[in-house]
């Protein structure tokens, strides 16, 4: 009887008792816990898949957010950079029609080719000559003749000496002078030199010192007017022609240099507002690119009338 246990029914139709064996007791009790954590278990997983399905569609979300937001910036930027490109594209045809500009200036002004290192706006720079810039240059460089012009009695360059009679290098020009001709300083400058010469062989001479390196020489003067170290504009009175020193006749010996650099007069006499880019074309010793930028923030205040000079096309 240890081995069994009863189970008592009641119902309408009375009082039923059935005697199972106590290993069916186990049995239903076993099945029962089981089936109950079974469903505590299922329950549990059911609640932790549940709250990690919700933990993946908030990062989803999140990450669905943060990619809408990546490709709103990245059509941005892509259309940012679209623009730019197109812009430099502009400006490089911009630039490209310059430079074929500035070259074809530059040709029209006698410069030499720009290389490639000198930028764009250097070479504007050099090319845009405004009229007080070319007012300023020539207030300061030398130009025009500092006589009434009359011709040139001897050029510049390799000659026989009309007094030694042999060959020698003329480092200026004779320009045909009357005794007692004024001659005017072509420039703003110092008087670096003013009076008797006897080794050179010009008499009476008279330096003057310019801005930049340029300095002219006037030889063979009957007399002199200004003294040295003083301070002379351009027109101002400087001297008289006449025949002095190694000479075989009244005229003026008029020498121009820059630095260490003999030039020829000649283009420098035709150097006026009128012929203006003439000089670039004929005197290849001076770096006018350099010295135009410069003097581009240069103003004279109040120009000199410009001296008499050679007419156009005469030599």
């Amino acid at each position: 009887m240890h081995n069994h246990f009863t189970v008592t029914i009641h119902d309408d139709n009375g009082v039923k008792q059935i005697n199972l064996h106590k290993f069916v007791k186990k049995a239903i009790f076993y099945g029962l816990s089981f089936l109950l954590l079974l469903t505590f278990t299922g329950v549990g997983t059911i609640l932790y898949l549940d709250a990690s399905v919700d933990r993946v569609e908030a990062k989803k979300t999140v990450m669905e957010i943060a990619y809408k937001n990546l490709e709103a910036q990245n059509k941005a930027l892509n259309a940012t950079m679209q623009a730019t490109q197109e812009k430099l594209l502009s400006k490089k045809k911009e630039l490209d029609t310059l430079a074929d500009s500035l070259s074809e200036m530059e040709v029209r002004l006698g410069l030499e080719p720009s290389d490639e290192e000198r930028s764009v706006q250097e070479r504007f720079d050099l090319s845009k000559l405004s009229f007080e810039q070319r007012i300023t240059l020539l207030q300061l460089i030398p130009n025009g003749s500092p006589i009434e012009y009359k011709g040139i009695t001897s050029k510049f360059g390799y000659r026989i000496h009309p007094t030694l009679h042999k060959k020698e290098f003329h480092r200026g020009i004779d320009l045909k002078a009357a005794m007692h001709t004024p001659v005017y300083a072509p420039a703003d400058g110092i008087v670096e030199y003013a009076g008797r010469h006897k080794r050179s062989g010009f008499g009476r001479l008279v330096i003057l010192n310019h801005a930049f390196g340029f300095k002219t020489f006037y030889g063979h003067l009957n007399k002199v007017v200004v003294k040295s170290k003083q301070f002379v504009q351009k027109g101002e009175l400087i001297a008289y022609t006449g025949n002095a020193g190694l000479s075989n006749g009244p005229h003026l010996h008029y020498e121009i240099r820059y630095m260490y650099d003999v030039l020829n007069p000649y283009w420098f006499i035709k150097w006026t507002p009128d012929n203006y880019n003439e000089i670039f074309k004929r005197e290849k010793k001076i770096p006018w690119q350099s010295l135009v930028a410069a003097t581009s923030n240069l103003k004279v205040l109040k120009p000199t009338q410009t001296l008499p000079s050679l007419p156009q096309g005469q030599e």
